[in-house]
C-alpha cells in the first residue's frame, strides 16, 4: 500500500496555485474550498513603481479556479493592501495583485477564465450555459455573453490580396460581408450589407489592397473599380465552373428530343400548353413585336418569353418525365424479357413471378411502372440533371458503364457532341497559365459558333467580366478561401438559430 503525503496531493492537485500559500483544503459538498494567502513579498506601487513591504490592512479575495473532481473550487485568498512610501505619490494605498493567477476586479483566476473563453467562443451564450456547469463551472448565458463579448478582437493588417463574399443575416431580406486575407483565410472584418456602396467606404477606410477576388457580383466589382480603380479584380472559377455547368444543364435539358427518345418526352396537357406558348410566342415574334411587348400581351415574365424565343422547336422545351427510384427497379430485366417472350402475359401472373425473387411491393406499383412503359427500357432512365453530371464529370472519372452512356448521349445530337467539346476546353482553362487569356477568346468563338443558346448567355456575363476572367485563368489567385470561411461563417449564424445581434455575431466571426 502506497501512502501519499497530503502536502505533495496539494501541491500536485492544486499546482496552478503555486503562487499562493496553500493554508487549508475544505471539502463544503458541492465546492471545495482552498484556503490561502500571499507570499508577503515586496509590491511595486502601481503609480510611481517603488516597492514597498509596508501593509495597510489586510482583506480576502473569493476567485473560483478550475473544477477538481467535477466540483467548483473557490479559492479564499488573503491578500494585503499596502501603503506606497512615496509622500507624494497619487496613490497612498492599493492591494496587491498575483501576476498569472489574479487580476484587478476579476471573480475567476486566469486559468478558469481562459477555459470559459475558449468554450463560449465555439458555443455562445445559451449552448455555453447548458455545457460549463457539467463540467463544474457556474456561468449563466449572460455571464457567457459578457465573456465572449469581453475577448479582444485580434488586429490585423489589410492584406494585399482580399477575398469578398456575403451571407445572409435573414434571406431575402438582410445581409452582411465579410472580408477575408484570401491568401491565409484570416477574417479581417465583417460589414452590414452587401451593396456597392458599403464596400466602397470599407475600401476606402482601408487602404492597401492590391488585388480583390470576388464571385460574379456586380455590385463588388462596381465597388473595386470605384474605390482602387488600380486594383487587379479576380474571378471565382469555382463560380464560372458553376456558371457553365448550369448553362450545359439547361442546354442538355432542352435537347431531350435527341437522347431520350427511349423513353419519349412528357405528355399530356402542360406539353399542349408548352406548344401553344410556342406558337404564341413566335408568331408574335415574326410580325415585330418585341419580347417584352410579348411578355405583356400573353401575360408571361420576361424570361419566360425570352425561354420560348430561343427555342427553335417546342420540342426543345419539353422534358423527359422524371422517375423516382422504386421497389420495381431491381426486376425490370426479368419484366422486360417476360414480355418480349410472351407480351400477353398478364401481371398477375408478373406480380407473383417477382414476389417470388424478393419483390415486397404492392401491386399497384407495378401496374403504374408497366403502364409508363418503364420496362421496357434498355437501362434505367437518364434524367436531364443526371445527363448533364456525365458531360461535367472528368472522363478519368467516369466508369466504364458511364462513358460508354456519354458516347450514346454526344453521338445522339450534334449540340451535346459540341457541348462536350466546350466543356473540356473550358475546364483546360481553368488550370491557371498565362497562354489561357489566348486560349479563352478562341473558346468564346468556338462557343458563339455553336447552336448553344443558354451557353451564348454564360459567354455574354463572361465578355462584361472579362479583365476579372481572365485574372482568374492566368493568375493562382482564387476565392476559395474565402468560400470555405463564409460557409463556415454561416455555420455560426445558424448554431444561435439566426437570433444573434450583429456586433456578437461580427465578433464570434472574427474570433473564429
Amino acid at each position: 500500500m502506497v501512502v501519499v503525503e497530503t502536502n505533495k496531493l496539494v501541491r500536485t492537485v492544486f499546482s496552478g496555485l503555486a503562487a499562493l500559500v496553500i493554508e487549508d483544503v475544505e471539502d463544503a459538498g458541492e465546492v471545495i474550498v482552498v484556503r490561502a494567502s500571499t507570499r508577503g513579498e515586496a509590491v511595486e506601487c502601481p503609480a510611481c513603481g517603488t516597492p514597498t513591504r509596508r501593509v495597510h490592512a489586510f482583506c480576502e479575495r473569493r476567485p473560483a479556479d478550475v473544477p477538481v473532481d467535477g466540483r467548483r473550487v473557490l479559492v479564499r485568498v488573503r491578500v494585503r493592501r499596502m501603503r506606497c512610501p512615496v509622500t507624494g505619490c497619487a496613490r497612498r494605498t492599493f492591494r496587491e495583485q498575483v501576476p498569472g493567477l489574479l487580476e484587478r476586479y476579476q471573480r475567476r483566476t486566469v486559468r478558469l477564465r481562459e477555459q470559459v473563453r475558449a468554450v463560449v467562443r465555439e458555443l455562445a451564450g445559451r449552448a455555453s450555459a447548458r455545457l460549463l456547469p457539467v463540467v463544474g463551472i457556474g456561468a449563466g448565458r449572460d455571464t457567457a455573453l459578457r465573456t465572449l463579448m469581453g475577448i479582444a478582437l485580434p488586429e490585423r493588417a489589410v492584406p494585399t490580396v482580399l477575398g469578398i463574399d456575403d451571407f445572409a443575416l435573414r434571406r431575402s431580406h438582410t445581409y452582411a460581408t465579410v472580408m477575408i486575407d484570401a491568401t491565409t483565410g484570416a477574417r479581417i472584418d465583417v460589414i452590414p450589407g452587401r451593396g456597392a456602396q458599403p464596400v466602397t467606404d470599407w475600401l476606402r477606410e482601408h487602404p492597401g489592397v492590391q488585388t480583390v477576388c470576388r464571385d460574379g457580383s456586380t455590385a463588388y466589382a462596381q465597388a473595386v473599380r470605384d474605390a482602387l480603380p488600380g486594383a487587379v479584380q479576380v474571378s471565382d472559377r469555382w463560380h464560372l465552373w458553376h456558371g457553365l455547368g448550369e448553362a450545359v444543364a439547361k442546354e442538355v435539358a432542352a435537347h431531350s428530343t435527341c437522347w431520350a427518345s427511349a423513353t419519349g418526352l412528357q405528355d399530356g396537357p402542360r406539353a399542349a400548353t408548352t406548344a401553344e406558348r410556342w406558337t404564341q410566342v413566335h408568331g408574335l415574334l415574326e410580325q415585330g413585336v418585341g419580347l417584352l411587348d410579348c411578355a405583356r400581351r400573353l401575360n408571361l415574365s420576361l424570361n419566360t418569353v425570352k425561354r420560348y424565343a430561343r427555342a427553335s422547336a417546342p420540342e426543345r422545351l419539353q422534358r423527359v418525365p422524371t422517375y423516382r427510384s422504386t421497389l420495381v427497379d431491381p426486376y425490370r430485366d426479368h419484366l422486360r424479357s417476360r414480355r418480349a417472350a410472351e407480351p400477353g402475359v398478364a401481371v398477375q401472373q408478373l406480380l407473383r413471378e417477382i414476389r417470388e425473387l424478393g419483390y415486397q411491393g404492392s401491386a399497384n406499383l407495378l401496374y403504374r411502372y408497366l403502364n409508363q412503359g418503364r420496362a421496357e427500357d434498355d437501362r434505367a432512365h437518364l434524367s436531364p440533371r443526371r445527363a448533364a453530371r456525365l458531360l461535367l464529370t472528368r472522363p478519368d472519372k467516369l466508369t466504364t458503364s458511364q462513358q460508354e452512356r456519354l458516347g450514346q448521349l454526344a453521338g445522339a445530337c450534334p449540340q451535346i457532341t459540341a457541348a462536350l467539346s466546350l466543356v473540356g476546353a473550358f475546364a483546360a482553362l481553368l488550370k491557371p497559365d498565362q497562354s489561357n487569356a489566348a486560349a479563352l477568346q478562341a473558346w468564346a468563338a468556338a462557343a458563339r459558333a455553336a447552336d448553344l443558346p443558354h451557353v451564348h448567355s454564360f459567354v455574354r456575363g463572361i465578355e462584361q467580366d472579362r479583365d476579372a476572367v481572365i485574372a482568374a485563368i492566368t493568375t493562382t489567385h482564387h476565392n476559395g478561401r474565402t468560400e470555405g470561411v463564409n460557409t463556415r461563417t454561416k455555420m455560426l449564424k445558424r448554431q444561435m438559430y439566426g437570433r444573434a445581434g450583429f456586433a456578437l455575431l461580427r465578433h464570434r466571426i472574427l474570433l473564429g
